[in-house]
């Protein structure tokens, strides 16, 4: 049973529950004007990474209508829902699809990250990271003062335990969206970072090296500014000598 829980998540999605109503807690324990605009934003950015479409593959004769016949990679059939898979795609388990250029499956959302609803992902965790900072400045701004320390820490004790949770998973933020920021201006994703030796696109290249990269300020236009379904076989091609 335990390793059920993790296996769905469970933990990941009770740490995040945990996240809101902490913050919830601090944001109302100090009355600022900005607090129902702050909420909504986050909220929204939340519900955008949840329900939009990653970018999940369609048919095999789709895909083929997209590449060109004379483009050098070959598709690849997935064992699991027997389509060609575009380069940059995986097949994701736990939602049971293939996702044009996966990066991962996040249990926060429930849902995959992928070529449609990265950049929202990575907006939701700048929102995420920007309220977290202002519940930390209202819940400092919240310490009342005592004549002795016992009276100090009985009537801050709470907030001081909250501070705590929230600063905590301040740092877990900032170290995810700084790694989410340095992939996207390097033009890589989770997955090819994290398992490049075992794809095969990615092998004939040095560790420094990538097919995809365009240059940071490319890199970032096209993830951000640019809604498009790029057929990445074709950036391969221009990029590498030795394609698979």
């Amino acid at each position: 049973m335990v390793q059920n829980m993790f296996r769905t998540g469970f933990l990941v999605r009770a740490s995040h529950t945990l996240l809101t109503w902490v913050i919830t807690v601090v944001l109302f324990l100090h009355n600022t004007g900005d607090r129902e605009n702050n909420q909504q934003d986050c909220f929204y950015c939340q519900i955008v990474c949840r329900l939009l479409s990653p970018g999940v593959h369609g048919s095999s004769e789709e895909m083929e209508s997209m590449i060109p016949e004379s483009s050098t990679p070959r598709l690849r059939r997935c064992g699991f829902c027997l389509l060609q898979q575009p380069m940059r795609a995986k097949h994701c388990q736990t939602c049971k699809r293939c996702v044009r250029r996966f990066d991962h499956h996040c249990p926060w959302m429930e849902n995959c990250v992928g070529e449609r609803n990265h950049r929202w992902f990575v907006v939701y965790l700048l929102v995420q990271l920007l309220v977290l900072l202002w519940a930390l400045h209202v819940g400092l701004s919240g310490i009342s003062n005592s004549i002795t320390w016992e009276l100090w820490f009985r009537g801050n004790g709470f907030l001081l335990a909250a501070l705590a949770v929230v600063g905590v998973f301040s740092v877990v933020v900032v170290l995810l969206l700084g790694c989410h920021l340095y992939l996207v201006s390097v033009n890589c994703t989770t997955w090819e970072f994290m398992s490049r030796h075992r794809i095969s696109y990615l092998k004939t290249f040095r560790d420094e090296e990538n097919p995809f990269d365009r240059g940071v300020f490319c890199n970032l236009w096209d993830f951000f500014c640019i809604c498009r379904t790029v057929v990445w076989e074709q950036v391969y091609q221009r990029n590498s000598p030795n394609p698979v």
